[in-house]
């Protein structure tokens, strides 16, 4: 298995124009955050709208990510699950293929494997491929939780799995995870809580809010891992007002209007089901926005 990754990582949104993948503004936004200290990108993930884009889609996302970030040090952590473990592998082999320095892969959706089931569609995932991959654990889009025992179990038995992303928003999980297992990277899916998990042994995150302050999460990250616990808190405590707004409404719709407000996209477009944020959310997050210094605006 290649080098793993865990810091600050940005959970990209995907661009639209006239209904389809806006790609040069997909690789400015890349570059973007290169610039500003992020240490991995993750394209086509919750925040980059995967469910609702084709497959096609997907993989020249991915594609336009490992371009953008070729020959320099920041790494591409590609999303590549499904439901159907078949689709996932495909995903996980275009994605090392694609030339993506790990895959992150989130728990099956809607069939409600049991845990034997998620272990068995993991296992055939990882086994697949030899870049390292990351589990993805957030049961309030999945339904389903990815036991800690299962965790174990992979990542015991399966040499490439290497990391979970943990968004059951628990605390308590992050503890037990790493109790268990200190060579286990846990990575905070939650930036409510990143620095809480960083200060209890967490790895690093896959920030939504990096996509408008990738300076100060970077920081906030780089600051826990050097153990200055007072400067990564001091961060997290400026981060709670643009956090908490970022999540007024199903994730990524303010963090798109978020881009939107801050001129950082041109056109501010969903794929449905997803719609724009109300008039007065709209109001919301331009309010708090003008608390922040939004760098490469």
């Amino acid at each position: 298995m290649s080098e793993t990754i865990t810091g600050a990582m940005t959970a990209l949104i995907t661009p639209f124009k006239n209904g389809k993948v806006d790609h040069e503004q997909f690789a400015k936004l890349i570059e973007r955050q290169i610039r500003h200290g992020i240490d991995a990108v993750v394209p086509v993930g919750t925040t980059g709208e995967s469910a609702t884009l084709s497959h096609d889609e997907h993989k020249e996302c991915i594609e336009t990510a490992v371009a953008v970030c070729k020959g320099t040090k920041v790494k591409v952590v590609a999303g590549a699950g499904s439901n159907s473990t078949l689709e996932a592998i495909d995903l996980a082999k275009f994605a090392e293929k694609a030339g993506a320095d790990a895959i992150l892969s989130v728990c099956p959706y809607y069939n409600k494997p049991t845990q034997e089931g998620i272990y068995r569609h993991y296992r055939a995932i990882a086994e697949s491929i030899d870049i390292p991959v990351m589990l993805y654990n957030v049961p309030g889009r999945t339904a389903l939780d990815i036991a800690p025992d299962t965790v174990f179990r992979l990542f015991d038995e399966v040499a490439n799995v290497y990391a979970i992303k943990e968004a059951t928003g628990s605390m308590e999980r992050t503890l037990h995870l790493k109790a268990k297992r200190p060579a286990l990277a846990v990575i905070s899916g939650d930036d409510a809580i990143n620095y809480p998990i960083m200060a209890t042994g967490g790895n690093g995150c896959i920030s939504v809010t990096s996509n408008l302050l990738p300076d100060m999460i970077a920081d906030l990250i780089h600051a826990a891992e050097r153990a200055d616990f007072s400067a990564s808190k001091a961060i997290s405590d400026r981060l709670y007002d643009i956090n908490k707004a970022l999540f007024i409404e199903s994730n990524p719709i303010p963090i798109k209007a978020a881009m939107y407000i801050a001129g950082l996209i041109e056109t501010l477009e969903y794929r449905l089901p997803l719609t724009p944020p109300t008039a007065e959310h709209m109001r919301q997050i331009e309010t708090v926005i003008k608390q922040y210094e939004i760098p490469g605006v």
